[in-house]
């Protein structure tokens, strides 16, 4: 949903506000939210009085500080993807919308940043998979997503419905700053079905690392992990698919690949007991070969999935996931209305992940240094 262009900053709180189902007030005014949350409205940037184009703004809805995990709940949140940017971790997540007894219903992606871990901004709703304005050839179906800078712009690749042919795919939006305003970067998905040899519903939850070198490369994968390398335009692939072999121990879905002191991690929802928890692989070529080193988050609360976002900022790392905690009266959390939580990551001297420990209070809390 691209509502974030000057001229329509009434249409940008109203398609906002009808997903976090707050009202915005005026800003001179700056009423308290519920639970001591500031409402506040975009700063929306005058255009110039030349035949310039009218400068985009940065969408806000509201700004909360964060109060343990989940880490947000006046819109459930899923799949998340951390980015850094200068001094700010943006953080893009899905958006759970089911009520009563539906399934996943996910249409769109949401936003949010923070400069401390502690007050967090939400943007709203910044892409959508139903308006027929973002992805043209798309009918639904908003699942895990990543974003990466490259080239001056910000490529944010989706797990999304394809309706001709009718089946998971790979799309690809393109911004000129870290929240938009998006568009298709390609017209149409950058994955189908047919370029793949694994389940029909293989093609979801990209994620992407760039080389030194410049080099990007797309994993993404249910059931097998594929790989490829982008093209330097991030809308073509250079060479074939390939896919991870062996599979990596008890693979489901939702990788997150990333290099850390010369050693490339392949972080993924594992299968344990009928229910997703957190594994990981090590590699030093992103390549492979991959060796297994065991698990880091186990099963999410009230959740059959999970799925991990791991980032380093400020100098401490992170583990993004989620899971099904929040309460409340009517269509609380679940399988089917997630949250994302955060807590604290930590690494052995050999480079090995310290198993994460899923925590009420996050990182509202010092960290800890990693057990001896």
């Amino acid at each position: 949903m691209k509502t974030v262009i000057a001229l329509s900053a009434a249409a940008l709180f109203a398609a906002s506000l009808a997903s976090c189902n707050q009202e915005l007030v005026n800003p001179s005014a700056q009423n308290a939210a519920p639970g001591g949350a500031k409402t506040i409205t975009a700063d929306v940037t005058a255009a110039p009085a030349t035949n310039a184009a009218p400068a985009a703004t940065v969408p806000l809805v509201k700004t909360f500080e964060l109060k343990g995990n989940p880490f947000w709940d006046e819109t459930f949140t899923a799949d998340p993807a951390p980015l850094v940017v200068g001094d700010t971790l943006y953080l893009y997540t899905g958006h759970d919308s089911a009520t009563g007894r539906q399934g996943y219903t996910m249409n769109d992606w949401q936003v949010f940043s923070t400069k401390d871990m502690k007050t967090w901004n939400y943007h709203g709703v910044l892409l959508s998979a139903v308006n027929k304005t973002d992805f043209k050839w798309a009918k639904g179906e908003a699942w895990a997503s990543q974003v990466v800078e490259k080239n001056g712009k910000f490529w944010w690749y989706v797990a999304i419905q394809c309706a001709n042919p009718n089946c998971k795919s790979i799309g690809v939006a393109v911004g000129d700053s870290p929240t938009g305003p998006f568009k298709d970067a390609l017209g149409k998905p950058l994955v189908v079905d047919s370029m793949t040899k694994g389940r029909s519903w293989d093609d979801i939850d990209p994620t992407m690392w760039t080389e030194e070198d410049g080099t990007t490369w797309l994993f993404w994968g249910n059931g097998s992990c594929y790989y490829a390398k982008l093209k330097p335009n991030m809308i073509e692939f250079d060479g074939e698919i390939q896919k991870v072999t062996p599979t990596p121990q008890a693979y489901v879905e939702g990788p997150w690949v990333y290099k850390r002191e010369g050693k490339y991690y392949l972080v993924y929802a594992a299968m344990k007991q009928g229910n997703e928890t957190i594994n990981y692989a090590m590699a030093d070529k992103i390549t492979g070969p991959w060796t297994f080193k065991g698990e880091i988050v186990d099963h999410a609360d009230n959740s059959f999935t999970t799925h991990p976002g791991v980032i380093e900022f400020k100098g401490q790392s992170y583990m993004f996931y989620h899971n099904g905690a929040i309460k409340k009266q009517v269509d609380g959390g679940g399988t089917y209305r997630r949250s994302v939580c955060i807590d604290y990551m930590y690494y052995n001297a050999d480079g090995t992940i310290v198993p994460v420990k899923q925590t009420k209070e996050g990182v509202t809390v010092p960290p800890k240094p990693p057990a001896q």
